[in-house]
């Protein structure tokens, strides 16, 4: 795909204006030659309004709140636009039933209009396609340049050279010259599944400015993985990664974790919900493969206080699960909107699916037992986030950081102020809310 067109945004700019812009048009037409037909009432048009918002509540309670289809509840933005596009389209399909070419024809246009600017609405509040590339799985970002993974393996902890490096942050001074770049690299790399064989895509690495400098300092990791369905490119794209860590390394001499960005479906239908089963091994992709190659491959420390893992959604409660279950591996965890349990389908689906039938595998991995299990934690940090109007998994958020902070790891719940599921939270929670994981990878204090 052409790189300009996979650019394009989708949730602000001149493409939603256009696509509202005409659909508001087209009702005005409508509506107006409806009124100027003196042989047809206007009565009918606010009706057809009325039922078509009707409609469209209606659908919006029965497929997210009582079937629970898509796993998510919609926000009173998202609901608000599905209703004013289902109310446009009830008014243009009385309007397409009555005589009158131009009329006819401008309300056959209007429907799909009205229903298009919906969905952009929709999209903008969610936030899981900001650009048509994301709507293709185009990639946010060229594969890392082999010099530059070449210059961090030469300080990495497996390196013979690892010595002349030392731990980053308290010790982190710019370079008297200043930094070469005032902004991360981001780019692609394929991490070998040389344990799990799990068909992991590519994934995706940031590298903050203080990592790019000759002879970097070993850097504190941060792994974020996306929801499902999704891939790599989503944490990185629609949680707006790069701007996070970038304003980060601004504020901080060009010091940020080097944060990378696995594969934990290897398909964005595919839900292996984070342990090793038929549908593939992720678990051990994640908490062997993946901090293998790190520690081969990238200038980084290597003690569990310098590695936090957190996601969002069903990376979320990824997240949980390795972060209770390893914390010889993460010190830190983020649970943004994760669920309380791995899900794949209902309850029986779910154990079926992913552990051969057997009711006491799948409750050995939930979250809340694995921390029972595990407990006490003497050096952990977990922030917990939710969408103020995630009306789902804002309760689970509470049940998980109360379990979290009861078994001893310092945990942060916070509620993000006018969101909900979505990836607005995330890059809420990204932008204001990891001081207390920054505090324990060592960033914060840096001079």
């Amino acid at each position: 795909m052409d790189p300009r067109l996979a650019g394009l945004a989708l949730t602000s700019g001149w493409v939603p204006v256009t696509v509202d812009v005409t659909a508001v048009l087209l009702m005005l037409v409508v509506v107006i030659l409806s009124v100027v037909d003196r042989r047809r009432p206007l009565r009918a048009l606010p009706i057809a309004a009325g039922l078509g918002i009707l409609v469209g509540l209606g659908l919006c309670w029965l497929l997210t709140d009582a079937l629970d289809l898509f796993g998510v509840s919609l926000s009173p933005v998202s609901r608000a636009w599905v209703a004013a596009a289902f109310g446009g389209a009830g008014v243009a399909i009385v309007a397409l039933a009555r005589p009158g070419r131009p009329r006819r024809v401008l309300a056959g246009l209007a429907i799909p209009a009205v229903l298009l600017a919906g969905a952009f609405g929709v999209n903008a509040d969610f936030g899981q396609y900001p650009t048509v590339g994301s709507l293709t799985g185009h990639p946010v970002a060229a594969p890392l340049p082999g010099s530059v993974l070449l210059a961090q393996a030469v300080g990495a902890p497996g390196s013979r050279s690892a010595a002349a490096t030392g731990p980053a942050a308290p010790l982190w001074r710019s370079p008297a010259s200043g930094l070469s770049r005032q902004q991360g690299l981001l780019g692609t790399v394929s991490i070998p599944a040389t344990t799990s064989n799990f068909p992991a895509r590519p994934a995706y690495i940031y590298l903050p400015p203080a990592a790019l400098v000759a002879h970097p300092a070993a850097l504190p990791v941060l792994i974020l993985l996306g929801g499902q369905p999704g891939g790599p490119a989503n944490m990185i794209e629609s949680g707006e990664v790069r701007q996070s860590m970038d304003a980060f390394a601004a504020a901080h001499h060009g010091l940020a974790p080097i944060v990378v960005a696995p594969d934990q479906l290897s398909a964005p239908q595919v839900n292996p919900m984070c342990v090793d089963s038929p549908i593939g091994n992720s678990a051990t992709y994640l908490t062997v493969d993946v901090p293998r190659w790190i520690r081969d491959h990238l200038t980084v420390e290597t003690s569990p206080a310098a590695w936090a893992i957190g996601g969002f959604s069903q990376g979320g409660t990824c997240s949980a699960q390795f972060a209770a279950a390893h914390p010889g591996l993460f010190g830190g965890m983020i649970d943004i909107c994760g669920e309380i349990a791995p899900t794949n389908g209902d309850v029986r689906q779910t154990i079926d699916r992913g552990f051969g039938g057997s009711t006491a595998a799948y409750r050995a991995a939930l979250p809340l037992t694995i921390i029972a299990a595990t407990k006490p934690y003497t050096d952990s940090v977990a922030v917990v986030a939710c969408g103020q109007f995630d009306t789902l998994y804002g309760a689970q958020a509470h049940t998980l950081a109360g379990a979290l902070a009861a078994a001893g790891m310092r945990t942060t719940l916070v509620d993000a102020p006018g969101t909900a599921h979505d990836w607005h939270t995330v890059q809420w929670v990204l932008r204001t809310q990891l001081d207390p994981i920054y505090r324990h990878l060592g960033l914060e204090g840096v001079s």
